[in-house]
């Protein structure tokens, strides 16, 4: 990822309304798969937004020493700088990986990166992705942080199930602003704004609103048909 992304993220991912979805959906999938207090691995946690909600023993890793640093200013939790692709832990460490759109990032190998989640995982223990919906809607913002995939669904479960997990929740979210996602992106992809960055807050307010909603349909365990980003939990069962 680009540095100034870096800088961008950590400016407003505490206040932006999809931040706020992300966050809301990944705690989510963790209080309905994972014990309260369970040692928790943010895999690729960038700025520390995420890292800071996160109760119990949860510990960061990002291979950017930059978000490295802003993370454990902003959480006070430990941080690691490494990759996920050799992730510095012992097998069986953890209760619960979670990793927001880092399996889509070009120097991330896919399989290796749940291979590693997998071996630090204990038995029982969850993988919770979220990552970027269709190739078709590749952009100027998946350039600038160096993220060349797009996924389905479909697509994710068949990562988790060559991995070695077995995938108990996929949805897609970002559901109701998806036709403003899609204006946006095909007609309107040009410029160096990027996508992180605050709305005027009645409009934040208003798509606050929208992602809420639906992070209380997803946390209770209802799939959403289509959407911008794709959200997966897989399990190892031994």
């Amino acid at each position: 990822m680009e540095p100034a992304e870096y800088d961008k993220m950590h400016a407003v991912e505490e206040r932006m309304w999809w931040y706020r979805g992300l966050h809301a959906n990944l705690l989510g999938q963790l209080a309905r798969h994972a014990a309260p207090e369970a040692p928790v691995l943010d895999a690729g946690c960038g700025t520390g937004g995420l890292l800071k909600r996160l109760a119990g023993k949860a510990v960061g890793l990002d291979y950017a020493e930059v978000a490295a640093r802003h993370a454990q200013d902003k959480s006070g939790r430990p941080v690691v700088v490494g990759s996920i692709n050799d992730l510095p832990f012992a097998a069986g460490a953890f209760a619960a990986v979670v990793s927001a759109d880092v399996l889509a990032h070009q120097s991330v190998d896919e399989a290796r990166a749940l291979a590693e989640a997998r071996r630090c995982l204990a038995p029982g223990g969850v993988v919770v992705l979220n990552l970027p919906a269709y190739g078709w809607l590749r952009s100027d913002h998946d350039r600038r942080v160096h993220q060349p995939r797009r996924y389905t669904r479909g697509s994710v479960a068949r990562l988790l199930g060559a991995a070695g997990f077995r995938a108990i929740f996929t949805t897609y979210w970002n559901t109701i602003l998806f036709p403003l996602m899609v204006a946006r992106r095909l007609l309107f992809s040009g410029g160096d704004t990027g996508d992180v960055r605050l709305m005027p807050e009645p409009v934040e307010a208003l798509f606050r609103a929208a992602v809420l909603i639906e992070s209380r349909l997803i946390s209770r365990g209802v799939p959403l048909p289509f959407g911008g980003s794709v959200l997966a939990v897989g399990v190892k069962d031994a």
